[in-house]
């Protein structure tokens, strides 16, 4: 798919990811509704690329489907709905186990912005879509979809879901002229992976190697045009999810000894790097 003249709407286009891939598509020649909880952000980032912002809470449906209705009142059509906005939560304590599941409100949250955001978004555009014949839906998942995310459960499973779902539209509605991607990234230089690195070591073990937005904004639209499903502008993770695939229990132990060396670095036991 070429983004010159698309008609499409990106969530969390007020920083990060989001915004960089807001800039990269106008760049394309598309015209692009940036959409955000940050009404200030989302504005901002409206004016530096000639596009329009629209204010909205992902996590509440009737939010996503006033933004395509919106959209398609104004534009007449969605040509690509870019379901980017994501969360991570982290246990309140983080002492014991226990408390590494994480409280309630954590699961609720996440499981709302980062998996029913998109099931929202695909509800609101896949009708119009369908009805006219194409479409192009594409999402941010997380290398953590893959993989994993240690010391960060609701985040991890939350993130797996919404893979599991791109793929399940991809599967069922690829005949019917949409087209599916789901962007897979790890470490980016993003407002959110340096909250993480703040909290919890994981943070700073993704900070070494991880990409400026732009950077995965042109991965995004590579991929786009080339209709590649799997976005993985990181192409280490392909090879860590071989290996997970090439013997589950081997990549378990890893990972233990990953979490156990978190631990003893943020304990000060063991020196960084």
């Amino acid at each position: 798919m070429e983004l010159k003249d698309a008609v499409t709407i990106v969530t969390g286009g007020a920083s990060g990811i989001g915004r960089a891939i807001c800039h990269a598509f106008a760049n394309e020649g598309a015209t692009v509704v940036a959409v955000d909880m940050n009404a200030d952000g989302v504005a901002e980032t409206a004016r530096e690329i000639g596009g329009v912002a629209m204010t909205a809470n992902v996590g509440a449906e009737e939010d996503v489907r006033r933004v395509v209705e919106g959209t398609i009142a104004r534009f007449g059509r969605v040509d690509l709905m870019f379901s980017n906005a994501g969360i991570e939560r982290h246990a309140a304590k983080g002492a014991s186990g226990a408390d590494l599941l994480e409280e309630d409100a954590n699961w609720e949250e996440s499981w709302a912005v980062n998996t029913m955001a998109h099931v929202y978004a695909a509800r609101a555009v896949l009708p119009h879509m369908l009805e006219r014949g194409e479409g192009y839906i594409c999402s941010t998942a997380s290398a953590a979809g893959l993989l994993t995310s240690l010391g960060a459960v609701s985040y991890a499973v939350t993130k797996h879901g919404a893979l599991a779902f791109a793929e399940f539209l991809a599967m069922t509605y690829g005949d019917d002229g949409i087209r599916v991607s789901c962007l897979c990234p790890q470490g980016v230089q993003t407002p959110m992976l340096q909250a993480s690195a703040q909290w919890a070591q994981l943070g700073n073990y993704l900070m070494e190697g991880a990409l400026q937005p732009e950077e995965v904004a042109d991965a995004v639209v590579e991929a786009i045009r080339e209709e590649t499903f799997l976005i993985l502008p990181h192409p280490e993770v392909r090879e860590y999810v071989r290996r997970k695939g090439d013997d589950h229990d081997r990549w378990l132990r890893g990972m233990r000894r990953l979490w156990k060396t978190m631990q003893e670095v943020a304990a000060g036991e063991k020196p960084a790097g």
